[in-house]
């Protein structure tokens, strides 16, 4: 071999290791490529022979430095009252066959399917609450069918499904639902049936279901929901509903129970941007003080929450992060299902939970909001992960199905938006401001239940806003200067540092170092900057910052001013077309917190942009050959977000 071949082999083998690394990094859903790791020393015939016995243990596409995989833990069907008045009738084995590719039916009369491939995991999550009830009473044979409160519940005019919706709210709320709606045995049926759907579509090392429900406790409307997540087959006989509790503290006393019967259970919170200040406020629901033993009850419960889904994300408000410059990315100000402004943005969302729980932990030793970050859709159509700008088809059935009902074209047929657009397209308002978003990461040793349930335990998860970018990140103190470019990174980031979701544990006055590595979706925008976002406790006040920490184009970082430079990446808005030569397939550093004090609390995050697209309403005027609603952003920045590590000082 010649000395250029030579060359040319070491390159492959370096950038095959790197790729491996990443973990799946390029590769579709579901298919692993091997880790990255320095060639070993044939083991002895007694160590092969144990190694041959666990790796026959293990599901295809095992890897021990983890890889990536991406879902949805927020699906409705038709069995949710809610999709099932939007004109849903998609039910649990529909969803699964949608998240593994197939086509399956829209309310408004058109078959979808994903573009980007199928998903890797996937959890139904339709409301507990009523579970099953509408799909009974639109039953002639059903003793619901006749009830006076079911009548007019089930047209197919938009204009009367938003009226029957906010009849069954009203009564949900207010108590008045016929007690034939809470029938345990209707319920039952209906739980049955999505623990079937599950068992039916879990394909171990392929495809992975978890049996799952919403609690959509909302109390004078503010959203308090959470999806409850199962590890395993082995669930309760019935859901904990809102019903029972508005209180999630409840739940979580409930899920205890379950817990110590062998019944393991994680719940997610999502929309705190709905909850109007109220999901991480500073009390009990009852308004008394948090302690020590409230925080560990829901820290035990709740490790993760949404970050981002269709009804807004929940990252930050503008209004708390003035020096932001990207924290008006699709945000939501009204309550849930009602035309109501919310007014208070403390405590509705995660960044500034997150340095309300240094803080805590600070002054009184306790961090009740200690939790990582996934994203979902919260589909009401049935359709997981159906998060695709370009091949987006809304949330809620035949209520917003088509372009004119969601105001992303101009009313009645024009061709050119009025100049009254802000009035005239008040109506659709909600629709409009919903965003395309998101989906769940993690990071497990391979597509099973356990290793998937381990990872969200863990913390050890990512959420994306649609595209399937891949997001690592790791904290230590001894990594290597050269460490971005070996091809055993990640196993020394694991052997010298700790991921995503974990805790830093100082040592002897040292600055940690962070890994930043985020890969960019092939069928997406290419990469334009990473940064961590840092909280922190001075003087008794929690602060934060925002460092960009990789630049895309050799573009070089101000470090006076942490900002990447512009780097000039468009959208050519008459084809959607974004530019295709600006921007990286990958940002990769190693970055030192320069503000960095050894006795500060803090939390660090990875937040990774995109090149500005086409947002979803700007493809539905593209295609309807009119002008993009004028009220609405024409483009965004698709984005990643990593679960925080916490660095943790000595007391």
């Amino acid at each position: 071999m010649n000395r250029q071949r030579r060359r040319t082999a070491a390159r492959l083998l370096a950038a095959a290791a790197l790729v491996g690394a990443l973990g799946m990094a390029g590769a579709a859903p579901g298919q692993a490529q091997k880790p990255g790791a320095e060639p070993s020393a044939k083991p002895a015939p007694a160590k092969a022979a144990a190694a041959t016995a666990k790796s026959a243990a293990h599901l295809p596409g095992y890897n021990a430095d983890r890889n990536a995989y991406f879902g949805d833990l927020h699906v409705h069907t038709g069995l949710s009252f809610d999709a099932y008045i939007f004109n849903v009738r998609a039910m649990p084995d529909d969803a699964y066959r949608f998240a593994k590719g197939e086509a399956i039916g829209h309310a408004a009369g058109f078959d979808i399917r994903l573009a980007g491939g199928p998903l890797d995991f996937t959890a139904v999550t339709d409301h507990a609450e009523y579970i099953g009830a509408m799909r009974e009473a639109n039953d002639p044979a059903s003793p619901l069918h006749n009830l006076p409160f079911v009548q007019g519940l089930f047209s197919p005019d938009p204009k009367q499904i938003t009226a029957a919706f906010g009849r069954m709210v009203a009564g949900f709320e207010g108590g008045s639902m016929p007690k034939e709606f809470s029938d345990p045995a209707l319920a039952g049926r209906a739980w049955t049936e999505i623990q079937q759907a599950a068992a039916r579509h879990n394909e171990p090392g392929r495809f992975t279901t978890f049996v799952a429900y919403e609690y959509t406790s909302a109390p004078d409307g503010r959203n308090l929901h959470r999806n409850v997540i199962f590890r395993t087959a082995k669930v309760p006989e019935l859901p904990y509903t809102a019903v029972v509790s508005n209180n999630p503290e409840n739940l979580w006393k409930t899920m205890d129970a379950w817990r110590a019967k062998g019944v393991d259970v994680l719940a997610i919170p999502h929309n705190s941007n709905g909850s109007d200040g109220l999901m991480f406020e500073a009390t009990k629901r009852d308004g008394t003080p948090m302690d020590k033993a409230y925080a560990e009850l829901r820290m035990r419960n709740e490790p993760l929450a949404e970050i981002t889904q269709i009804k807004g994300t929940s990252e930050v408000h503008p209004s708390l992060a003035p020096n932001d410059e990207w924290a008006d990315f699709e945000i939501m100000e009204r309550y849930i299902g009602r035309n109501k402004p919310v007014t208070k943005f403390h405590g509705g969302y995660v960044r500034e939970a997150l340095k309300d729980g240094i803080l805590m932990r600070e002054t009184k030793g306790f961090n009740p909001f200690k939790f990582g970050f996934i994203g979902s859709s919260d589909t009401h159509n049935a359709a997981p992960g159906s998060v695709e700008e370009r091949n987006y088809f809304s949330k809620v059935g035949r209520s917003d199905g088509l372009p004119a009902q969601r105001g992303s074209v101009p009313p009645g047929g024009a061709k050119t938006w009025p100049a009254d657009t802000p009035d005239s397209a008040h109506a659709f308002a909600p629709y409009q401001a919903w965003g395309a978003s998101g989906l769940a990461g993690v990071w497990a040793e391979e597509n099973s239940r356990e290793a998937i349930f381990a990872a969200l335990r863990r913390k050890e998860t990512f959420a994306t806003s649609g595209p399937r970018i891949r997001v690592r990140f790791f904290a230590g103190y001894d990594f290597p200067d050269d460490l971005t470019h070996r091809g055993d990174l990640v196993r020394e980031a694991y052997a010298k540092g700790v991921p995503m979701g974990g805790d830093l544990a100082p040592s002897k006055g040292k600055a940690p170092r962070f890994l930043v590595w985020g890969v960019r979706d092939p069928n997406s925008g290419y990469l334009q900057r990473a940064q961590i976002v840092k909280g922190w406790v001075e003087n008794g006040v929690a602060k934060e910052q925002v460092f960009d920490v990789a630049c895309s184009d050799k573009l070089p970082l101000n470090k006076t001013t942490w900002r990447c430079p512009d780097n000039g990446a468009g959208v050519n808005l008459a084809t959607c077309e974004p530019d295709r030569f600006k921007g990286d397939v990958e940002l990769r550093t190693l970055w030192t917190d320069p503000t960095f004090k050894p006795g500060q609390r803090a939390f660090y995050y990875v937040r990774v942009l995109e090149n500005p697209s086409c947002r979803w309403s700007t493809w539905d005027a593209l295609r309807n050959g009119t002008p993009p609603n004028p009220t609405l952003a024409k483009t965004i920045m698709e984005r990643a977000w990593s679960s925080p590590i916490w660095y943790e000082p000595k007391a």
